[in-house]
């Protein structure tokens, strides 16, 4: 174990050279047994030339290839009792590789949940609802101080941003450079205005920010339920490395996020953001389309293996989720 981490590839490796070397144990034990076939077909064609004179002898040669041919078996059997063996081994690291996607993306639907619930209840602050529905001259200020107040706070967001119902961008939290900005064409303020539901983007590269962000945006109601505006969130993705970098995988070991398209979101060394296309591997293919848990095993040329663990977003409580999904990979060479 590293710290609290197992190590799942020298577990691997012990695990191969084991078998390895009892493939050379078998392996030793068939060249013998074949020898001493050979010895056994010699002495039995000696002992025929020797006619009744060579009968004992003869009698011996069948016994020692009875015992020949006996041995041969039990090595074939030894063999494949050792495939099975690793087969079965690889098996429960796959297994522990799909437990350990499950946990990730579980702990990722978690936080992303108290995310869901943090902007449907900024959204009914009373500073938010007058900043866009009120005549006070100082409402502006007020919702932006809030608003600083909450990053202040909730390390977990870039910038928070108000809008009223035609786009104009009334008050931001932190880029001030905003307001008066109208962002009715820009998808968070279209889906929300139009679903009048809270809306979540994907994970997309923000040129406000210069770096990946997802956007949490709920409708801000009058009392008699009419959408006055739209208060929408930018939450800090870096927040969710903390997740992945606990996950439980061996250093040789990769763990992906991928969103629906199965393009990377999230990976330890943070390399190939919303940049690598993981589409075409099996497992992630199985993870995308919708399965919600499983494992594959994938031989290479070179007599590798490949051990995916994968598991799709469920969501939690009233977050459904992007349809995201946690795939692990650890790689082990097969015994000759």
């Amino acid at each position: 174990m590293t710290g609290n981490h197992v190590n799942v590839s020298a577990l691997l490796k012990k695990l191969n050279t084991g078998t390895s070397r009892m493939r050379q144990s078998v392996n030793t034990i068939d060249r013998i047994t074949k020898k001493t076939n050979l010895i056994a077909l010699n002495s039995a064609i000696e002992a025929a030339r020797a006619g009744e004179a060579g009968r004992g002898f003869r009698v011996v040669a069948e016994e020692i290839r009875g015992l020949a041919d006996h041995s041969f078996q039990v090595t074939k059997d030894s063999s494949d009792i050792i495939s099975e063996i690793q087969l079965t081994a690889m098996q429960v690291i796959a297994v522990r590789t799909a437990d350990v996607a499950f946990d990730t993306i579980d702990k990722i639907d978690r936080n992303l949940f108290e995310r869901n619930c943090d902007v449907q209840a900024w959204a009914t602050f009373k500073e938010i609802i007058n900043c866009v529905s009120g005549e006070e001259p100082d409402r502006q200020s007020l919702a932006t101080q809030l608003m600083g107040k909450i990053i202040e706070i909730y390390e977990v967001y870039h910038d928070l941003y108000l809008a009223d119902v035609q786009g104009n961008m009334v008050a931001v939290g932190k880029n001030q450079g905003l307001v008066g900005k109208n962002v009715s064409h820009e998808e968070w303020f279209r889906e929300t205005l139009q679903s009048g539901k809270v809306y979540v983007t994907d994970l997309y590269y923000s040129n406000t920010l210069q770096k990946p962000t997802i956007a949490y945006s709920c409708p801000v109601r009058e009392k008699d339920g009419r959408i006055i505006g739209i208060f929408s969130t930018r939450f800090n993705w870096d927040y969710i490395y903390d997740i992945i970098d606990s996950a439980k995988v061996s250093p040789e070991g990769k763990l992906f996020v991928v969103n629906k398209a199965g393009m990377v979101i999230g990976t330890r060394d943070r390399q190939g953001i919303l940049e690598t296309d993981l589409s075409s591997i099996s497992a992630v293919q199985k993870a995308i389309s919708g399965e919600q848990y499983g494992y594959t095993l994938e031989q290479e040329m070179n007599g590798k293996v490949q051990i995916y663990g994968y598991a799709h977003t469920k969501g939690y409580n009233a977050y459904s989720g992007k349809n995201w999904s946690a795939v692990v990979k650890e790689v082990m060479e097969t015994g000759k």
